[in-house]
């Protein structure tokens, strides 16, 4: 089956509603040995999820060298989108965010060269620098647009001041941030300014990085690499807070006949036509899974149903990393 469409932002490019989140290309989910991402991307290509999304801190690099590598030949018929501003510290010693302007030009020209590309769709800042001013980011990124190496620009986890600050100096077409039956943080200031500016919003972790298909009961279901055993949500004590989020999931699901998976993404796309979920995979099956949610209707009672829970735990350890803030330009 094929998919609708969906804008991104006021003026944004059009995508298949349900979009593909490309980290699972990377060491971050334990690897991807065993799996062809190209049969894996390109059947989501085939399928109407056009929206591919990626970032150089995946690997470093590997996600977009794999992306790359699977859209050669096929480029006119995805939307690129990825990110900059995210940087691993020497020996393993943690992350920093560098949103300079020197470092957005750098990264550009290195995420082009390892997509393969001329340009990139949607070019994201992924985190707000605590160090520049958003403003002058988003002037080199403005820059980077006027140059013809990025269509438009958009945003990761930032504040709604921040993302304010940063639309008047160039229009943002794409606000990223986690959203999902667990997630809704965002819900309070970060929707209502995006949709009072004109700005899409794309929905990554949809499925509760994996937590609301009901596969996972524990660590012991993630692998050894798998970057979820370190998050709070994923502690025993969570999970087990938690199932009951899965449990009505899933009822809702067997009586419509469809996946909690489905039902999950589906309540994302419920969320308004600015939304584009891009759920994550690294398996062609869940890729065809996924797609399928976009034929998924959820009425008001199974909306109500669904509407009163509360995720235990933080999304991150660390929730610095998320709602940033910038310091004032001048």
């Amino acid at each position: 089956m094929s998919i609708p469409t969906r804008t991104i932002g006021a003026h944004g490019p059009g995508v298949g509603a349900i979009g593909l989140g490309c980290m699972s290309f990377s060491p971050i989910y334990g690897g991807f040995d065993g799996t062809d991402p190209d049969e894996v991307i390109g059947a989501a290509i085939d399928g109407g999820s056009t929206l591919l999304d990626t970032a150089d801190i995946y690997g470093p690099y590997t996600s977009e060298e794999v992306v790359g590598r699977a859209i050669a030949g096929r480029r006119d018929e995805v939307t690129l989108a990825t990110k900059f501003g995210i940087v691993g510290l020497p020996g393993g010693g943690g992350r920093m965010v560098d949103g300079s302007p020197e470092y957005a030009r750098k990264s550009c020209d290195g995420s082009l060269a390892r997509l393969g590309v001329d340009h990139i769709d949607l070019y994201y800042l992924h985190r707000a620098d605590p160090e520049t001013p958003i403003e002058e980011t988003v002037g080199a990124m403005a820059e980077l647009v006027a140059a013809g190496k990025v269509g438009h620009l958009g945003l990761s986890e930032v504040s709604a001041a921040t993302l304010r600050r940063a639309h008047a100096v160039h229009p943002i077409t794409a606000l990223q941030s986690e959203w999902s039956l667990w997630s809704r943080d965002i819900e309070r200031e970060i929707v209502p300014t995006c949709r009072e500016l004109g700005i899409g919003i794309v929905a990554y972790s949809p499925l509760g990085r994996g937590f609301l298909t009901g596969t996972i009961s524990g660590k012991d279901d993630l692998a050894a690499g798998d970057f979820r055993r370190n998050q709070p949500r994923f502690a025993d004590d969570a999970v087990a807070a938690n199932q009951g989020i899965v449990d009505e999931v899933r009822a809702i699901a067997e009586a419509k006949g469809v996946t909690p998976g489905q039902i999950a993404l589906a309540w994302v796309l419920a969320q308004g036509d600015d939304v584009v979920p891009i759920p994550g995979t690294k398996r062609r099956a869940y890729v065809e899974e996924n797609i399928g949610a976009a034929a998924v209707t959820l009425d008001t009672d199974d909306l109500a149903r669904l509407d009163g829970f509360t995720a235990s735990g933080s999304r991150y350890p660390d929730m610095a990393w998320v709602n940033g803030e910038t310091p004032a330009a001048g």
